[in-house]
């Protein structure tokens, strides 16, 4: 049997590039599960020598803060379910309103012709060169004077719409969408609106679960913005209060076994939200014929 170099190459980049997605993940979760004790005195194992859970009902505030202490942390905890709920509402109003909208605009610059499309959609295109840090204090300074400071309102705005990278994406598909659906929709009496709702949308299902999941994760993971936006409790998300839990600690030692077990649990709902959209993505992919 003759050995294939090229593939075994490909094999081998790919396993080396696995080790290096997963290691930082493994190490959040050892650390997290490691007591504060021995920390720096165990650090060389591929398990800690003591693996406890305490980090995480410190971090939740199962305990009270006596028992915290003692457990090396700082007393500090997280109202998860709390912060929880707030991303939630922040990542899947964006990914929801996002998704929809710019499948209208992907559509329209698709399959209708009006003056200066694509004029328009070269100007939208270019957008995608402008880093997002440049558009950060105007947005900033339209929510203060709106007075949508502190709200959810104002935190989703500047990215509630669209974004040039999801309207370009979705137009490019769109355009692969076979124009004899469309003329069969329209003999059986079907209008512009409704080849889009009812042909078109169906069809785009894996591009468009595509969009929404990569937003919901971005969003997720967001930071800048809402540190700037959502200042209070009621509208703090898991990514800010990450950073309050932080700071909470003792400027001497910062608690690392309890931020990691705090970002071990804000993993958690966006993995489960990959591991159950990625199948239907599969599902969808397949479904629409793209390879």
């Amino acid at each position: 049997m003759r050995l294939n170099l090229g593939r075994i190459g490909a094999w081998t980049a790919l396993i080396v590039f696995l080790i290096l997605t997963i290691l930082p993940f493994y190490w959040m979760i050892r650390t997290a599960v490691t007591p504060a004790a021995d920390l720096y005195t165990d650090s060389t194992g591929v398990l800690p020598a003591h693996p406890t859970m305490i980090n995480f009902w410190r971090v939740l505030g199962l305990v009270d803060a006596d028992a915290a202490r003692k457990a090396g942390g700082s007393g500090a905890q997280i109202n998860f379910l709390r912060y929880t709920m707030n991303s939630g509402i922040y990542a899947l109003s964006i990914a929801a309103v996002q998704t929809f909208c710019c499948a209208m605009a992907g559509y329209a610059f698709a399959r209708l012709r009006f003056p200066g499309r694509d004029l328009v959609f070269g100007i939208l295109v270019a957008a995608l060169m402008v880093p997002p840090i440049f558009t950060l204090l105007p947005n900033f300074t339209l929510v203060k004077n709106l007075g949508l400071i502190d709200t959810f309102a104002g935190m989703v705005a500047p990215n509630l719409l669209m974004t040039p990278f999801a309207v370009f994406f979705l137009r490019q598909f769109f355009l692969s969408v076979p124009r004899e659906v469309e003329e069969a929709a329209v003999l059986d009496g079907a209008g512009r609106w409704g080849i889009f709702w009812r042909v078109v949308m169906p069809m785009s299902r894996g591009p468009l679960l595509t969009i929404a999941l990569t937003t919901a994760v971005w969003a997720w993971k967001d930071f800048l913005w809402p540190l700037l936006v959502g200042r209070g409790e009621q509208t703090r998300v898991l990514t800010v209060a990450l950073g309050v839990f932080l700071q909470q600690s003792p400027n001497t030692q910062p608690d690392w076994t309890g931020l990691m077990a705090a970002s071990v649990l804000s993993v958690l709902p966006v993995g489960a939200l990959l591991l159950l959209g990625g199948k239907r993505l599969v599902q969808s992919l397949n479904f629409t014929g793209i390879k």
